[in-house]
């Protein structure tokens, strides 16, 4: 339906309303108007990696998991579906006269806040630590929900607006301070791709202040740079409660009378929480006037009309319930899980060969755990497959595979508190002592990290304290290793994981982090270990060696974090990945087009080993010459492709005028200099990347101000760390 079609509809709708109705429209959970055919309607539905907390539903990996597969175009398949099932959700449950929470049309995912800490909880609902990568990622997903109808198919939310992620335990007070070139190149780039690229249709604002103003009433961020800079024509609502915040933890209003009329000024439109009554005394105190109440409704009504609410031609009325959580939709989720998982080490025991053991140990806390699969904001799968479950299954009949816990997830006992402390790693060890091979799967799950109150470690508020594994976890590791039998780890989790040095015991075979990979987790686990696909997720974070040395968790510039900043060796880098199969890459093409700023770059890549892969072609852009570059680069193009065994082809990738721009203190994009040097290869240019995987991108030269362009020979590029 055209934007002025629904804006008219709306404006309409709005009309009819007394300034009573307009008020108790503004809340989350609205009441029907019988004369105006509007029908009760509750705002709040989740579907981050899946329709969420409404039943029987299909659950992909979690959303960080999704980000290490660099596959926006699946990203989008698994959003279609998602919009289906969401779509098959609202129509049922409306069937049967239920409105309640959960069962809309409008999502509040994705989540396009900048994983910039390891140590946050929430970190797991994000695209990971960088900027582009979010916005590829974020632009897919959203123009999956909505679809390309004449109706939305669902409503997408891109939350949190702005510069927000932890500490979990202070968001409801915390006053994040930041610059604008920090601003405007780190926190923002990826919910400008969603209002410009994927026209997203709400956004929903933070709890936290930015530079003293809450985000849910700070009119510079709602009014002037997604409004009047963007062009944003969708509803802004607040998260939960956190209007209420505003004149409570934050101190910032004195009542929610006056919040609510700093928000409708602001140009906030929902509130989700309980103080949106609160407008009416406004208005009766004179504070607002009836036209600002009806102006700010209309966006929100304009939303349900897109969504075809008021319509009878609407084609998605008649997708019903058996549409969810489908066999085609389950395999869809094994096959992104399969992308998803992160090779992070390969003696050359993977893919195993199965006839080559005589048995399999499966221990730690995760190995039989449905919660392992799911992360949080999580649907019910009909069917599930725990990592023992896919392993026993695609084994049988091979070799036996026996399973112990060893320790419990966080706690000092794997069964009781009588006994001594580690009581289950005598078993354990005995298992794995007449085992011919270990399978560890460690780490953590959604009862430990996650978002404040939906956690159980409620003095860390779903944040991190250290990057070590929980609990007893790392001394049954070292235990594990000293026993002498090869050791696979896969680690669950949100996050990358320090191990303190065991990742480089002899005995530590191969290394797999494997998130939080969904309801099909354990077959696609069998699958790729047994050789039926190979791992192909890059990292989309970095994984440090110790949370010693980072910045304060409460800092937002990002000093020494995140892999444009880093100034030390992680323990893996941003982008790095392993395959089954050795990938080279050769001398590169590039062209710059029409003497403008951009660049073509077409990348050569070849197959030489014996196992058909995917790999994540990755371009990465230096500026030194700029006192505004970030101290490394910035990734600024990247493709996925497929390739049998002695394969080769042509990447061909697109680097676009404004990564060759920077933001100035006053967060201004402007033209900084002439001269770039872009790296075409599967990695950083890192010295690091380059000793794990033995092979170093290919270095370009770039000056627009004289049209040159120099094909370096690959070498290790110098990093801040490598002078130290």
């Amino acid at each position: 339906m055209p934007l002025e079609e629904a804006a008219f509809q709306a404006k309409a709708l709005v009309a009819g309303m007394s300034v009573q109705e307009c008020v108790e429209q503004l809340n989350f959970d609205a009441p029907g108007i019988e004369r105006l055919g509007i029908e009760p309607y509750n705002y709040w539905n989740e579907g981050l990696h899946g329709v969420a907390r409404a039943g029987t539903a299909t659950v992909f990996p979690q959303a960080i998991g999704m980000a290490a597969s660099f596959d926006p175009e699946l990203l989008h398949s698994i959003a279609e579906v998602i919009a289906t099932e969401g779509r098959a959700k609202y129509n049922s449950s409306r069937q049967f006269g239920d409105r309640d929470i959960y069962k809309g049309l409008t999502y509040w995912s994705p989540n396009l806040n900048i994983y910039r800490d390891p140590r946050w909880g929430r970190g797991q609902e994000t695209y990971g630590e960088d900027p582009y990568l979010t916005s590829r990622m974020g632009v897919a997903f959203i123009r999956g929900l909505q679809g390309e109808g004449k109706y939305l198919k669902l409503a997408a939310t891109a939350k949190h607006f702005a510069v927000h992620s932890g500490p979990e335990a202070m968001r409801h007070g915390f006053n994040a301070r930041v610059g604008l070139q920090e601003l405007y190149r780190t926190y923002l780039p990826a919910f400008k791709a969603a209002v410009q690229e994927a026209g997203v249709e709400s956004v929903m604002t933070a709890y936290n202040s930015l530079n003293n103003v809450p985000c849910s009433v700070d009119g510079g961020l709602i009014d002037h740079i997604l409004r009047q800079q963007w062009g944003f024509q969708g509803h802004v609502v607040s998260d939960f409660m956190a209007l209420e915040d505003v004149y409570g933890d934050h101190s910032y209003a004195s009542d929610a009378q006056e919040t609510m009329v700093l928000a409708i000024k602001a140009g906030l439109n929902l509130c989700a929480g309980r103080c949106s009554g609160a407008a009416a005394d406004a208005l009766a105190a004179g504070q607002l006037d009836q036209e600002e109440v009806r102006e700010a409704l209309e966006p929100v009504i304009r939303t349900r009309v897109r969504l075809g609410m008021f319509a009878d031609d609407c084609s998605y009325d008649s997708i019903g319930v058996d549409q969810c959580d489908t066999e085609d939709h389950r395999n869809l989720s094994k096959q992104m899980a399969q992308e998803t998982f992160v090779l992070l080490r390969n003696s050359g025991i993977l893919p195993l060969d199965a006839s080559a053991y005589g048995s399999v140990c499966l221990v730690g806390p995760l190995a039989d755990s449905r919660s392992a699969l799911l992360g949080n904001y999580f649907g019910t799968p009909s069917h599930s497959s725990t990592v023992l479950q896919g392993v026993e299954s695609a084994l049988q009949g091979l070799l036996p595979v026996r399973y112990v816990q060893g320790c419990s997830l966080s706690g000092n006992h794997a069964r009781s508190g009588l006994a001594h402390e580690d009581e289950g790693e005598s078993e354990a060890l005995a298992l794995a002592a007449v085992s011919d091979l270990v399978i560890a799967v460690m780490g953590m799950d959604s009862s430990i990290e996650g978002e404040q109150g939906d956690v159980g470690n409620s003095m860390g508020a779903g944040d991190r304290r250290s990057l070590g594994l929980p609990g007893h976890q790392e001394h049954l590791l070292r235990g594990l290793l000293e026993v002498g039998k090869p050791i696979i780890l896969l680690l669950v989790g949100g996050g990358g994981f320090a191990l303190g040095g065991l990742e480089d015991h002899e005995n530590m075979a191969a290394i797999m982090q494997i998130w939080y990979p969904g309801g099909q987790g354990g077959r696609a686990v069998a699958d790729v270990l047994l050789g039926e696909t190979s791992p192909s997720g890059k990292l989309p974070i970095t994984v440090y060696r110790t949370h010693a040395g980072l910045p304060s968790f409460q800092e937002y510039e990002l000093g020494n974090r995140t892999y444009r900043f880093l100034d030390r060796p992680p323990l893996y880098p941003f982008g790095y990945g392993l395959t089954y199969s050795r990938i080279r890459v050769d001398r590169p093409s590039v062209v710059l087009p029409d003497g403008s700023r951009r660049v073509s770059i077409g990348v050569p890549v070849r197959n030489e080993g014996d196992n058909r892969v995917s790999e994540v072609v990755q371009i990465y852009l230096a500026h030194h010459e700029s006192g505004l570059a970030v101290p490394n680069w910035n990734l600024v193009a990247f493709s996925r492709v497929a390739l049998s065994p002695g394969e080769q082809t042509v990447v061909d990738l697109e680097v676009g005028q404004e990564a060759f721009m920077e933001f100035d203190r006053d967060g201004r994009m402007i033209v900084d200099g002439d001269s770039f040097t872009l790296y075409a290869g599967i990695s950083q240019p890192d010295t690091r990347s380059v000793e794990l995987l033995g092979q170093s991108p290919w270095p370009v030269e770039v000056n627009f101000a004289t049209g040159r362009v120099r094909i370096l020979n690959p070498g290790p590029a110098v990093m801040p760390w490598s002078e130290n």
